[in-house]
């Protein structure tokens, strides 16, 4: 069995039961009440609930228990134990609250949009915690694992099949709305996994090195790494700055180095996630 009396371990398990119940309510709340099939074993059981009126959280634990098997072999134990509480959470959340389908948004304009945050953050939530909620998120953890891409980008590939099967069922009008709810919710799942913030990755290739240095330390207060660069044609020498800033700080940087350095060249650029003094830990 896991370890749980390690706080890291505890943690994880407390994102995968936070991230679960929100999947579970972004379904009874958006999804089902607007009919959006957003792929996985949630867009069959929308389907079936449609074609058949079978409960989804009955269908969702049936469909889930062979998926289990199949993450218990490719992606580990300690894997599938996070996703056997994940799998049990969001059926289990969703039986909780069936309450609040009648009340949940029948537009699915708005259920496309809010529905994707909602269920995004809750499997980001699940993910950063290293488990799933079993189903077809299993697979897509298991294609992230074996494909090298995002949880984002897998959850969307895998997802696209159940869409376009509720095409058929509810309409295409319908169908193009649950896409836009799987879009939404790839983007979401990458912010929370990376912490995506407001953070730019400043590069400055210059003449005068010390005085741009300088110019960050003290009007900036971030550290500076140098690289010594060549331009490919001119073959000249010149210094290659790496700066990590928040926006306020490189919304300010850039009027710094507008008016002292102009003749520097510097590109802003957006910085998914940071590890480190000053950002995921404090400043000395």
């Amino acid at each position: 069995m896991p370890n749980l009396k390690q706080p890291s371990n505890v943690l994880n398990y407390v994102f995968i039961i936070m991230g679960a119940m929100l999947v579970g309510i972004a379904y009874n709340v958006f999804l089902l009440p607007a009919q959006l099939a957003a792929g996985g074993v949630s867009g069959i059981s929308t389907i079936l609930y449609e074609l058949y009126g079978t409960k989804p959280a009955l269908v969702q634990t049936i469909i889930n228990l062979p998926l289990f098997v199949v993450g218990f072999l490719a992606l580990g134990k300690d894997f599938s134990y996070k996703t056997l509480l994940g799998t049990m959470m969001v059926p289990f959340t969703i039986f909780l609250t069936e309450a609040l389908v009648q009340k949940g948004s029948h537009d699915p304009f708005l259920s496309s949009i809010y529905g994707g945050i909602v269920l995004g953050v809750g499997l980001g939530l699940v993910y950063r915690g290293g488990g799933s909620t079993g189903g077809t998120a299993a697979l897509a953890q298991i294609l992230k694992k074996y494909a090298n891409i995002s949880s984002g980008f897998s959850q969307l590939i895998v997802d696209g099949f159940v869409v376009v099967a509720s095409a058929f069922v509810f309409s295409f009008e319908l169908a193009l709305y649950a896409l836009i709810s799987i879009f939404v919710t790839s983007k979401v799942i990458d912010f929370v996994q990376l912490q995506t913030g407001d953070n730019k990755l400043v590069l400055i290739i210059t003449d005068n090195e010390t005085r741009v240095t300088s110019l960050i330390y003290e009007h900036v207060e971030r550290g500076v790494t140098q690289v010594q660069s060549f331009g490919a044609f001119s073959k000249k020498e010149r210094a290659l700055l790496l700066c990590v800033m928040e926006q306020a700080e490189a919304i300010y940087f850039k009027q710094i180095i507008t008016n002292e350095e102009p003749n520097s060249f510097v590109i802003f650029l957006n910085a998914s996630e940071i590890l480190g003094r000053g950002f995921s830990k404090a400043k000395i």
